[in-house]
């Protein structure tokens, strides 16, 4: 299955094994950057998880604008790498089943 990632600097990165995801994410969890303040993993069936510094975590399908994006709110490190990996492994449906708290 294939899928990218976005480093903070919005630079994309193929198919990043789990230690550069680890990195990224740690990265991005860190940031203080206002102008890029996210790291976002996108897999092929145009399902995004998109993490933010303070544990705020985005849900949606970038192909798919009938689908309203979902939010999580202090999410911690290893959650957030739990969920980019099974979204890299295309286990959507687990990630789907989370209390996401959708805009009405």
């Amino acid at each position: 299955m294939t899928y990218f990632m976005y480093d903070v600097q919005g630079n994309a990165v193929d198919e990043p094994d789990t230690d550069t995801v680890r990195k990224l994410v740690q990265e991005a969890l860190a940031s203080t950057d206002t102008e890029n303040p996210d790291v976002s993993l996108t897999h092929e069936s145009g399902w995004s998880l998109s993490a933010y510094a303070g544990g705020l975590l985005l849900w949606e399908n970038v192909e798919d604008e009938e689908t309203a994006p979902g939010s999580l709110d202090q999410v911690t490190e290893p959650e957030v790498l739990r969920l980019f990996t099974l979204l890299a492994d295309g286990e959507v449906a687990q990630i789907e089943a989370l209390g996401w708290q959708r805009a009405a």
